[in-house]
Parts: C-alpha cells; sequence; structure tokens
C-alpha cells in the first residue's frame, strides 16, 4: 500500500496545483454571474482519470482499492483545518452574530427538509438503502461521518451519501452561484442571504458569499462573517438536529414507505 500512496499523493498534489493555476473563474450570464471554485476543478480533473481509459499504469495505481478505501475513510480529518478557518471569519463580528443568534438556530430545523421532501423522492426513483444515506442531510462532512460510522461506506447507504457528496461539490457549488443573484432581485436581504448560505457544505457555502460579495462588496466582512457562523452551527448543531430528529425521523417514514409498498 505505501507505493501507491505515493502514487496518490503526488497525483493529488498535482491536481491541486492544476486546479490553483485555474483559479476562481466567473462566467456572466446577463444579470447574473456563476462563480467556478478551483475545489470544482479538482474534483472534476480526478473524475475524468478515474474512467476506465485512462485508469492504466500510473493511475491504476494511484486508484488502487487500497487508496480508494483510504480516502474514504480519512476524508473527514481533511476537513478539519476548514473548520479553523470559519472560526477566523467568525470571530471579528462576534457581537453582532450573538445579538442575532435566535435566527441562526432556528434555520437547523431546515435539516430536517431532506428527510421530509428527499427520502419519498429517492425512493419513487427506485433507491433503496442508498436513499437512506443520500436523503439524512446534504450529504456533507457530517452526515459522511455518520453513514461511515454507522454503516461503513462500503454499504449501500455510504454509497449513497458519497454520490450525493460528489454531486453536491459539483452542482451544488454552481447551483449556490446563482441563487443568492436571483433571491436578491426578488427582494431578499443580503443578510438574510448570508445566513442561509451555511447549509453545511463548504463549497456551496464559499460560492453563495462570493455571489453576495461580488453583489455587496461594501459588507464583504459581514457577509462572510454571518455565512461562516451559519456553516459553524450547522455543522455543530446540525449534527444534533441530524442524530436525535432527522435519524430517527428517516428510519420511521423509510420503514412505513417500504411497508407500504411491499403491500
Amino acid at each position: 500500500m505505501k507505493g501507491t500512496f505515493i502514487y496518490l499523493l503526488l497525483f493529488s498534489l498535482i491536481v491541486i496545483a492544476v486546479s490553483e493555476m485555474i483559479g476562481f473563474q466567473s462566467i456572466a450570464i446577463g444579470p447574473l454571474s456563476i462563480n467556478l471554485l478551483p475545489l470544482l476543478f479538482a474534483i472534476l480533473i480526478t473524475m475524468v482519470f478515474a474512467f476506465s481509459i485512462f485508469r492504466k499504469g500510473i493511475l491504476k495505481k494511484v486508484y488502487s482499492k487500497s487508496n480508494v478505501s483510504f480516502s474514504g475513510t480519512y476524508l473527514i480529518i481533511i476537513m478539519l483545518p476548514l473548520m479553523a478557518r470559519y472560526g477566523a471569519d467568525v470571530a471579528p463580528q462576534i457581537r453582532e452574530i450573538l445579538s442575532i443568534g435566535w435566527i441562526f438556530i432556528v434555520q437547523e430545523f431546515g435539516n430536517l427538509g431532506t428527510v421530509l421532501l428527499g427520502l419519498p423522492a429517492a425512493l419513487l426513483l427506485g433507491l433503496r438503502r442508498e436513499a437512506i444515506g443520500a436523503t439524512l442531510g446534504i450529504g456533507r462532512e457530517g452526515e459522511l461521518a455518520y453513514i461511515s460510522e454507522k454503516y461503513t461506506l462500503n454499504s449501500d447507504e455510504g454509497r449513497g451519501v458519497l454520490s450525493l457528496y460528489i454531486i453536491g461539490t459539483l452542482f451544488g457549488a454552481i447551483f449556490f452561484s446563482i441563487l443568492p443573484p436571483v433571491l436578491l432581485h426578488f427582494g431578499f436581504s443580503v443578510e438574510s442571504l448570508a445566513i442561509s448560505a451555511g447549509v453545511g457544505s463548504g463549497s456551496m457555502m464559499t460560492a453563495a458569499s462570493s455571489s453576495l460579495v461580488a453583489s455587496h462588496p461594501d459588507k464583504e466582512s459581514l457577509i462572510l462573517a454571518y455565512a461562516s457562523a451559519s456553516q459553524l452551527l450547522t455543522s455543530f448543531i446540525g449534527t444534533f438536529t441530524m442524530v436525535f430528529l432527522a435519524a430517527p425521523l428517516q428510519r420511521f417514514m423509510y420503514r412505513t414507505l417500504t411497508r407500504k409498498e411491499a403491500k
């Protein structure tokens, strides 16, 4: 495994370097702008080279079974520096954030929407155990950790949450780049949109807050602070919401809905 891990490390560094060279790209479509982050390019590059047509020679060693298993197991550890960055953005605006703290807490109930709306839709599409991983949340670090600990990432539930994680990274950031300018056009305040940006995904939060900053550069520090605080609370309080509310609700709905189908 040691030899193939070195190939994985070198390949990862090359992908990071290429993605950073491409950098932050913004595509204007009429009055809207789509922000493409380096993270998006990194995901696309690694997905393209994972196709069997490219997976030969050194790349075959990069995408070895042991490397894939290692990456899935320790993915959550890589996210820890990102959490530290959120704290650095929150600290300068802590007083203003505390003054409206209850709003941040109320938004956590929105985490139940993935179960209430997503689970029935997933079952209608033909998913079964995969739906448990795919609809517990938006498939970010918290759900990834919970599903991997409870079911492992090699299970049907694990494949569900991993699939959602990749799809969310690819399309979630694009969607969150487009949505804030649209909602601003319909009269939503920039502060409310900044708070709603923290849904538990670093890439989605960054995409949304970047779009808001582009529209209101004079409020950059406030937007980043609100978005980061919301992201931190979603990662922290959202974990308890997931474990004590979303997971039991999901199990009840899954048993009820699958029992009806069996009849």
